[in-house]
């Protein structure tokens, strides 16, 4: 009777979100007449009582509100700008330079931000006209920024992250670390993409560029210095053991703020819209997660987490099988959500599985965070997409952008397979 419940929970769920239905009141709504149904009334009360409190009180939730500070404080008062600037000094002698050094941007922009949307906005508004200028098509010059983007969730400080080893109990710092490597790997993979593009596509990208904007290595130090301290402030502390993450989320909050003022680029106006920004930021992605945490007393009350997991054992799967269904499950879920309700609805359902086949969490917790990231460049919902396409409607059409990204679609289909035959790879940094 209880597996009948829980089953039916699971199909008005998708039915609620296939109508559009906030995932946060989805979630829990499904989750409260779920058990009504199951144990009555009283006792589907009495977790929407306690449940909220028992997620909410988590002190490693605490990361995520500081590490968004830090970023709506670093975007808006431009400390991130010059990471353009800087990457071209190191990348302009490169076919393609201009391109490769919007991606390697993106990487440093991820250290303070963690954000795939803001990385693909700012580095939008920045690079794009100048990749155009210098005479890249300009459908691979907006896919370029928009693939980028999506190594703001990878690179820490990843709020996807902070959630993920909250909701999972692992140590965010190994998450973390992880992270690191494939946020690495796909900023080379992507570059490699570029440079290929620039050998046989000339018409692309150009092998020779011209009109780009050039800055001195002086300059570009000067420009970068307030996310190089940052950057050591945070990594330093938090992987060498000073700070935990959600210490090292307070110092770099405070560490943009004090820098911030020091410039003079920090007035009350700027400040208010960076702290209004990173409160309803936080309540969106807080209130999914205790939809979450509901969800998952939900499918265990019910039996549906267990009796999948049964019958994928029944149909001895193995790593691998097990792999492709989880891969085309998150591939197809990026299609139409966006990547924190795909993750916590996810979750409850994945995780008594791979707890079966010694799967490690920090490893799963990375590819996770791939995966959504690819969903955020694939059409029809792809969030990055229509961010690039706000900031660059003058240079091409939302079609010609989703065009723009197939290369790097598939240079990500690679990184997973990477990640998929090489777990280990993934723990390189990881002690």
């Amino acid at each position: 009777m209880f597996l009948e419940t829980g089953i039916i929970g699971l199909g008005v769920l998708l039915a609620l979100l296939i109508f559009r239905v906030p995932v946060a009141i989805a979630l829990m709504g499904v989750s409260i007449g779920g058990i009504a149904a199951m144990m009555g009334p009283d006792l589907a009360i009495s977790m929407l009582a306690s449940k909220p409190y028992d997620f909410l009180s988590k002190w490693t939730l605490s990361a995520v509100p500081m590490f968004l500070l830090m970023g709506f404080v670093s975007y808006h008062t431009g400390l991130t700008a010059g990471l353009f600037n800087a990457a071209k000094v190191v990348f302009r002698w490169l076919p393609g330079g201009l391109a490769i050094s919007s991606i390697f941007a993106s990487s440093g922009f991820a250290a303070v931000s963690g954000s795939s949307v803001a990385c693909a906005a700012a580095m939008g508004k920045i690079a794009i006209p100048e990749m155009v200028r210098s005479g890249y098509k300009p459908s691979f010059a907006c896919g370029t920024i928009a693939a980028g983007g999506t190594i703001g969730a990878l690179i820490p400080p990843s709020i996807l992250m902070i959630i993920y080893g909250t909701f999972t109990q692992t140590s965010i710092t190994d998450v973390f670390l992880g992270g690191i490597v494939i946020g690495l790997v796909t900023a080379v993979t992507y570059s490699v993409v570029v440079l290929l593009v620039s050998a046989f596509r000339p018409d692309v990208v150009p092998r020779h560029e011209q009109g780009a904007l050039d800055c001195t290595v002086g300059e570009a130090i000067r420009e970068i210095w307030p996310v190089l301290v940052l950057g050591i402030l945070i990594f330093g502390g938090m992987f060498s053991g000073v700070f935990t993450a959600t210490e090292a989320g307070a110092m770099g909050a405070a560490g943009a703020i004090v820098i911030s003022l020091l410039i003079g680029r920090l007035d009350l106006g700027t400040f208010k819209t960076a702290l209004l920004e990173t409160l309803m930021t936080t309540s969106a992605l807080l209130i999914i997660g205790v939809g979450a945490s509901m969800f998952t007393v939900f499918l265990s009350l019910s039996g549906v987490a267990g009796s999948i997991g049964d019958l994928l054992g029944e149909w001895s799967l193995g790593y691998l099988g097990l792999m492709l269904i989880i891969i085309a499950v998150y591939l197809v879920l990026g299609l139409f959500m966006e990547p924190f309700g795909a993750m916590l609805i996810t979750l409850p359902i994945f995780l008594p599985v791979l707890s079966g086949m010694d799967v490690s969490l920090i490893w799963f917790g990375v590819l996770v965070v791939k995966l959504l990231e690819i969903g955020m460049i694939t059409p029809p919902v792809g969030m990055n997409i229509f961010v690039i396409r706000g900031v660059a409607a003058d240079y091409a059409s939302l079609v010609d952008i989703f065009k723009g990204v197939i290369l790097f679609l598939i240079a990500d289909l690679f990184i997973v397979a990477l990640m998929v035959f090489e777990p280990e790879f993934v723990m390189t940094l990881v002690d």
